[in-house]
């Protein structure tokens, strides 16, 4: 049977930016890809204004081009909190989707909705049995579960165990990412002309590769330590 990975995000773009290449290469392998955006209400944002229901729209559009389903929960960006709610919500979507497979926000971040996104991840990752409304539903926690950063105008003290070579998903990859860049300023995507966060990305894949020695790679921190064959 097909596995199922489940990527969670504060917003839209979390998911697209940090870790494209690695979806991707999942989608490429007939996993099931599931993204979770727990902000879903962008009426307070002021790029988007006038344009909340048009982005929520498009961006589940790109997605499943790209062969993602893309999910959002009803809050809206520095109004929501890990509360009982909040915990329950996220969880449901876990219970829902029963990933084989996980990606939450590292936790240390300098963007408020990022760290409680994390929170809220690790809490329905690793705990949503207990805060499911119905304490009978089923639950399968993940196999595995990894961190993803966020850039360097975000993240802090990211320190990668876990390297995936995407250079051959990449031209999809920075796509993925600009066409939802395109769609918040309301443009037609121009792939010869990358937005700031197509640069940003391209140069951390980049720095990424060389470490991994290859031409560009996204990397990730595994939760918990599991074991690897290195004969192979």
């Amino acid at each position: 049977m097909a596995k199922t990975i489940l990527a969670i995000g504060a917003h839209y773009d979390d998911c697209p930016f940090g870790i494209p290449g690695i979806l991707l290469k999942a989608v490429r392998k007939n996993y099931r890809v599931v993204l979770l955006s727990i902000i879903g209400d962008y009426t307070n944002w002021k790029p988007i204004r006038g344009r909340a229901e048009e982005l929520i729209k498009g961006t589940q559009a790109i997605c499943q081009e790209y062969g993602a389903e893309m999910r959002f929960l009803p809050y809206a960006s520095m109004r929501y909190d890990v509360n009982q709610e909040t915990k329950r919500a996220v969880a449901e979507v876990v219970a829902d989707v029963k990933p084989d497979i996980a990606f939450n926000l590292w936790p240390h971040d300098r963007h408020a909705d990022h760290e409680v996104a994390s929170q809220l991840g690790k809490v329905a990752l690793a705990h949503g049995d207990r805060v499911l409304a119905n304490p009978q539903q089923a639950f399968r926690r993940p196999g595995r579960v990894y961190s993803y950063d966020n850039g360097p105008r975000h993240t802090i003290g990211f320190e990668p165990n876990t390297f995936v070579d995407v250079s051959d998903e990449w031209p999809q990859a920075i796509d993925w990412l600009g066409r939802q860049m395109a769609l918040v300023r309301n443009e037609k995507y121009d792939a010869t002309n990358k937005y700031s966060a197509q640069q940003t990305k391209e140069n951390l894949a980049r720095y990424r590769g060389m470490t991994a020695g290859v031409k560009y790679a996204e990397a990730v921190r595994s939760i918990q330590e599991y074991p690897r064959e290195i004969f192979t």
